[in-house]
């Protein structure tokens, strides 16, 4: 069997990173801010407080001073794991609003908090809760929503941010090698369809045998992409259904971190048996395209630069993007995103996106390409952005033959 084998990984010089407390300040710390949310799910609030809350709780950013306002349950864990902030008992102020006769409600407790330290106005974020931001216009408050990144500063990772994601992404690698692995081990049934351990093998199958793996590796694997054929041409298709031998089959990962809540992202497109020379051609230039974006992705390129001038390499290709029997075909994603405590976050590499790379970020790459009478093909990595070439995260292989 001929396989064809990629692989590339630049070494991180972790020195050569900022530490948060180095940062410059930012236009958010010289504001008031308020939220109210989980961190479980709200990145802002984690990445704020550093801890794990499964239940909305109230932070405020107060003349630079960070609060928090925790119920008994979570009190004396707050003080030891969000050690930046001031830890402000619910109880004592749900008290303090049923002696004055009112509801105990968090609109309450916040005036109160905000009367305490002599201000009435705070910036939220566009996720703020409608309800309650009605509330607090009603008892006098200034509520402002924060246009762009509410937490500027998260945009760009720290030393210990990077070795969290590159943690995170280790797991998504983990996973990874025991879906391909199922796939090189599967056996080839009537009709090109694969067995494994005699049993048909499904996208639902292969998913299951990842989001295993990835879950001993301590990560959560949440929609795990396993498309094969036209499947893979609907580029956020999970797939189902039995997979078949000799053609393309698209395997997208993208787990979160348990521990820390960091995600990591990787996709390989691969074939059990032999690629046909449409599929070889269509993934070699995938493939072209990837390595062109990460020599543009440094310090200071537009992030529109970058993705043009993939989509230039794949036209020049042949591979045009448009609508073809009414559905769109070719390249008709982005770039790359931000990688970090969502798995989608600033800044986007794509057609519509704006402003210029900036060192510390770290951004997946992953051009694709897409026709029906082929399949799909996305190959992604994740690049750190530095002053000079961006070094590449990812050490898992690329093969396309297994």
């Amino acid at each position: 069997m001929q396989v064809t084998v990629y692989s590339a990984f630049n070494p991180i010089n972790f020195q050569s990173l900022h530490s948060r407390t180095a940062m410059a300040p930012s236009k958010a710390k010289t504001k008031n801010l308020l939220m109210v949310a989980d961190s479980e799910h709200d990145a802002n609030m984690l990445y704020t407080v550093g801890m794990f809350v499964p239940d909305p709780f109230i932070y405020l950013r107060l003349s630079g001073r960070e609060f928090i306002v925790m119920s008994d349950l979570e009190i004396d864990r707050a003080r030891k794991q969000a050690p930046r902030c001031q830890v402000l008992p619910l109880s004592d102020y749900y008290q303090n609003l049923r002696s004055k006769g009112k509801t105990p409600d968090f609109a309450g407790v916040i005036q109160l908090i905000l009367r305490e330290n002599k201000t009435s106005s705070v910036f939220v974020p566009n996720n703020f809760p409608f309800g309650l931001a009605t509330q607090l216009k009603n008892l006098g408050i200034s509520v402002k929503p924060e246009l762009g990144n509410f937490i500027p500063e998260r945009e760009i990772k720290t030393a210990d941010e990077v070795r969290k994601l590159t943690a995170a992404l280790r797991m998504a690698e983990i996973g990874m090698a025991a879906g391909i692995e199922a796939l090189k081990t599967s056996k080839v049934g009537k009709g090109n369809r694969l067995l494994h351990q005699n049993s048909p093998l499904t996208s639902e199958k292969l998913r299951s045998i990842i989001d295993t793996a990835v879950l001993q590796a301590g990560g959560f694997a949440a929609n795990t992409i396993v498309a094969g054929g036209r499947q893979g041409c609907d580029p956020h298709e999970r797939g189902y259904g039995p997979l078949r031998a000799n053609e393309l089959i698209i395997l997208d990962i993208f787990p979160r971190a348990q521990k820390t809540g960091y995600f990591g992202d990787i996709t390989r497109t691969v074939v059990k048996g032999r690629a046909t020379e449409a599929a070889r051609k269509l993934y070699d230039t995938v493939y072209a395209g990837q390595k062109l974006a990460f020599t543009l992705m440094r310090a200071n390129t537009p992030t529109a630069t970058v993705h043009e001038a993939v989509l230039s390499l794949f036209n020049k290709q042949g591979y045009k993007t448009g609508k073809i029997d009414g559905r769109m075909q070719g390249f008709f994603h982005g770039t790359g995103h931000g990688l970090g405590l969502e798995i989608h976050e600033s800044p986007r590499v794509g057609a519509t996106s704006t402003g210029v790379l900036k060192a510390g970020q770290v951004i997946t790459v992953e051009p694709g390409l897409y026709y029906s009478e082929i399949g799909g093909v996305r190959i992604e990595d994740v690049a750190l952005i530095t002053t000079g070439k961006s070094k590449n995260l990812t050490r898992f292989e690329k093969v396309l033959e297994v």
